[in-house]
């Protein structure tokens, strides 16, 4: 089966399309990070989320390179990172981010946090992104980790509505109001730790999403693993998903879930897992004192 033929494409609120399904490097080492994305694009994979702050862009970029797969194929998605914001900051972060990808163009560049307590500073940021996409530096830009409440602020202060809002979404924590307000405004969806990985490393005793036995029922009624039913949850309902490993048979399985379709009372009964409970940090609480790290220069 070519399951390329039957994924259907999310078009951004500007009219680029990518794939539903992408492909995470957080916390992939660099020197892992080639093969990893080589992999992936063996595998289908045609969407490559990175960020400034991961350390490892200029590894996604070889990784392309060295694929037969050509670059205006992939889509390419980084983000900035808050120690870079302010207009001309988030300007020569965009000259990084191309520099060690090395590619003239992002498909994607997203604000990786949003800095409430230099909320200015985003804003500036933010501008500089609008200036890239008038210029057709970039095709699309958006925000990432924005809670509803600075996501209203901010949606008045800008020119151009974010075309995603990438944030932390799986069935324990679902950020339901947060998804409501992207669908008012056009506003894609997009999930990091989209199958609960971020459940799993807490270390404290938390239920694993992996463990769930609605997940295992269904996984079982479709011969599926749980993660197949989170992202074929995800897709079903419109957003986009970025799984991440490192491992070859992972990086497949993630892959393949185009062949199945979950049911009305199958995606009710994973919409009722919500615990309401994030796994990573409150975005809020990121400043620059706290979360500040220079990045380097190409």
């Amino acid at each position: 089966m070519n399951t390329m033929s039957t994924m259907k494409k999310i078009t951004l609120n500007n009219g680029v399309e990518l794939p539903p399904i992408g492909f995470g490097v957080f916390q992939t080492p660099p020197e892992v990070t080639t093969e990893a994305v080589e992999a992936a694009l063996r595998t289908g994979y045609r969407h490559i989320d990175t960020a400034a702050a991961y350390g490892n862009e200029r590894e996604v970029g070889e990784a392309v390179r060295r694929s037969d797969v050509p670059r205006e194929e992939v889509f390419i998605e980084t983000k900035v990172w808050l120690s870079d914001y302010g207009f001309d900051a988030t300007l020569h972060a965009f000259e990084k981010a191309t520099a060690k990808l090395g590619f003239a163009t992002i498909d994607l560049l997203l604000l990786h946090q949003p800095l409430t307590t230099r909320f200015d500073l985003t804003l500036e940021a933010y501008r500089a992104l609008e200036q890239l996409l008038a210029q057709g530096k970039v095709r699309a830009i958006g925000v990432s980790n924005f809670m509803p409440e600075v996501l209203r602020d901010f949606l008045t202060k800008v020119k151009v509505v974010p075309a995603v809002n990438q944030v932390e979404l799986h069935p324990f924590f679902q950020q339901k109001e947060l998804q409501q307000l992207h669908k008012k405004h056009g506003i894609l969806t997009q999930a990091w730790s989209p199958i609960g990985g971020i459940t799993s490393y807490r270390g404290d005793g938390s239920k694993r999403t992996f463990d769930d036995p609605t997940l295992l029922r269904i996984a079982q009624a479709h011969g599926k693993s749980v993660a197949q039913v989170m992202l074929r949850w995800h897709v079903q309902q419109g957003r986009s998903a970025i799984p991440k490993s490192v491992k070859p048979a992972r990086i497949a399985e993630n892959f393949d879930v185009f062949d199945f379709a979950l049911s009305t009372d199958e995606l009710a009964a994973i919409d009722a897992l919500d615990t309401g409970v994030r796994g990573g940090p409150e975005p809020a609480t990121l400043t620059l004192e706290s979360a500040g790290f220079k990045i380097p220069e190409a």
